[in-house]
């Protein structure tokens, strides 16, 4: 076999007119070839893009070879680059305007037919293209995606960086404090029966390296949770982690506003106006249904529970006896897609979130046709209308619960109606900031009290007094989330939550005093969280920080629906590898050394 060193002078996609009459010295893969009267144009592919190349019958040896190149063949090309004929151009290509008469072809390596074509246009299950995780890189879409992500990340460090911030790596294999999501476990082989667990986030951590000293921290960093998965979900994920000492909310929003826009000028060329607006967790939930409002369309949700104080009609009364609520929200009627029976099936839509129906009534240039409009008074309907300003042909939809089954309900169906009705203006980008969140929320099943956020956002002064009051909270109070405040924000991209963040408990005596109230035992706090009670004892500054959800800002930003499209080698919804066939079985061993014995072996042994 001939020893062979590669000399290549051009990435492929990168030639223009300006390097016509150059000499270049071309590498990568057979995109395609083509015999066209006599003469063979093949497609030479690599990272950057495409280039024509032109193999001309008059040099006999080499035209012969290229005759023999196939689809994924990786070669080494000399030629010279020339203007295509005119006529010839392609300007769907940055190198349509130019080609490459070939002088010499040089064969690195053939290729064995592929399982999927290498194509935007190829239409492949995802299993298949995550077995083949390295032939599906090679399609357009995704190299662009991974390409796009590297610049993306290159332009927040070098914002951060500028700002003053630290990049400091954090510990993989730390402590299990298992707050929400389960950990991923690492057995110690050195510490018989003990573990590692894999972070949830670097959370503990940043906040150690305020108490350090460290001011401004930051770190794009990988994350671990053993949670079932969905689109934007995976086991192992990437996000932008940032603290700050000496800081207050709008010192942190300034600072993550400035990072966003230095990204996307940087990293994807795009201009946007900052400040982003705010509005606070009760806006957001009554008029939108969701803490992530998508407010690139409109179609808010109103509230009629005053124009129904006096109804008659049994369910809406009984709602409102019950402290309830009647809201709903008003759509332009559209009889093709909106039958009798589609309506009624739009039920589904909101059950999930506990509704036990979703009544509706056809405002139309006679009246109005519905099911309920029969137990409703002339007054109440024409007060409905006016309240909804529904002109006619138009739908009103209601759900009439408690709040916290109302909200969500109608929120989701907002969002259906969106998609549905092509109500989103995707060309929008579309940023703002959900702020003012409760402290705490209700947990039915468990009778307590949970943060909303995390254990360690610092609750607002004004508030404290009321601590106490909570902390001995044992039935269901009236409100789901508590009426002490958090120093908490969210940052929404279209209709997404990108980050959140908060300021954080600094000191010793609030901290243990949060944990309490979340029937946290003093072992309990000791065994989980006693490193970080015992740090707060030192002079630990004011400080807060934000999290930024990186692969789902790049999937956002690519217009994907799945952050697998943006990760390299992702896994499966069940959270497998197909291409790796992770995870596996291991060795006996293995299992021996870590002294662990599998249940779940030992039961196939038994079955068999």
């Amino acid at each position: 076999m001939k020893e062979f060193q590669v000399k290549r002078t051009h990435y492929c996609g990168v030639l223009n007119s300006k390097n016509i009459g150059q000499k270049v010295v071309m590498a990568g893969w057979v995109h395609s070839r083509r015999d066209h009267g006599g003469v063979v144009f093949v497609d030479l592919r690599d990272r950057e893009g495409l280039v024509q190349i032109v193999f001309k019958p008059e040099f006999a040896e080499l035209f012969a070879q290229a005759e023999k190149l196939h689809s994924e063949y990786v070669v080494e090309i000399t030629g010279t680059v020339q203007k295509r004929p005119s006529g010839t151009e392609n300007p769907k290509l940055p190198t349509g305007e130019v080609e490459i008469e070939a002088q010499t072809l040089e064969i690195l390596n053939t290729s064995e037919t592929l399982p999927f074509e290498i194509s935007e246009f190829s239409n492949v299950g995802e299993e298949m293209r995550l077995k083949y995780r390295y032939l599906d890189l090679r399609r357009p879409q995704l190299r662009e995606n991974i390409i796009f992500r590297t610049k993306l990340a290159q332009a927040a460090r070098k914002h951060l960086s500028t700002e003053g911030f630290l990049e400091v790596e954090t510990p993989f294999l730390t402590k299990s404090t298992p707050e929400g999501s389960r950990d991923f476990l690492v057995p110690s082989r050195l510490t018989p029966g003990t573990f590692y667990a894999l972070p949830q986030s670097p959370q503990l951590f940043k906040q150690l390296l305020m108490v350090s000293g460290f001011d401004k921290y930051f770190q794009i960093v990988r994350c671990f949770r053993d949670e079932d998965l969905r689109a934007d979900r995976q086991p192992e994920f990437t996000q932008i982690d940032i603290e700050m000492s000496f800081v207050e909310i709008d010192d942190i929003i300034a600072m993550t506003e400035k990072l966003i826009s230095g990204m996307l000028k940087d990293g994807a060329g795009l201009d946007i106006k900052t400040p982003f607006p705010r509005m606070s967790y009760e806006e957001a939930i009554t008029r939108y249904g969701s803490d992530k409002p998508d407010l690139r369309f409109g179609l808010e949700i109103v509230n009629i529970s005053p124009v129904l104080e006096n109804t008659k009609f049994k369910v809406f009364a009984d709602t409102l006896a019950n402290k309830g609520v009647v809201c709903g929200l008003c759509i332009k009627d559209d009889r093709e897609k909106f039958s009798r029976q589609k309506l009624e099936s739009l039920k589904e839509v909101v059950a999930p979130f506990g509704a036990k129906g979703l009544a509706w009534i056809r405002v139309t240039p006679t009246g109005f046709d519905s099911p309920i409009a029969k137990f409703l008074s002339p007054e109440e309907l024409n007060g409905i209308k006016e309240k909804f300003n529904a002109g006619p042909d138009t739908i009103i939809f209601f759900v009439a619960d408690k709040k916290k089954v109302v909200y969500p309900s109608l929120g989701c169906l907002r969002n259906y109606f969106g998609k549905e009705l092509n109500l989103i203006d995707k060309k929008i980008l579309s940023f703002h900031w959900v702020v003012d969140f409760p402290l705490l929320e209700w947990a039915d099943e468990e009778k307590r009290w949970v943060s909303m956020h995390h254990p360690f956002t610092r609750p607002a002064i004004k508030d404290l007094s009321e601590l106490d009051a909570l902390a001995s909270q044992s039935t269901t109070p009236d409100s789901h989330t508590s009426p002490v405040m958090a120093h908490a924000y969210d940052i929404i991209f279209n209709g997404s939550e990108l980050g959140g963040g908060s300021l954080r408990i600094h000191k010793k005596d609030l901290q243990e005093k949060i944990f309490q109230l979340l029937k946290i035992s003093d072992q309990e706090i000791t065994d989980r969280f006693g490193f970080l009670i015992e740090a707060l004892k030192f002079g630990a500054p004011p400080h807060g920080g934000i999290a930024l959800g990186f692969d789902r800002f790049v999937a956002l930003l690519q217009g994907e629906d799945s952050i697998r499209d943006v990760i390299a080698f992702p896994k499966t919804q069940k959270g497998n590898c197909p291409l790796t066939n992770a995870p596996d079985t291991v060795l006996p061993k293995q299992l021996k050394e870590l002294y662990i014995k599998s249940l779940y072996a030992e039961k196939e042994n038994i079955s068999k």
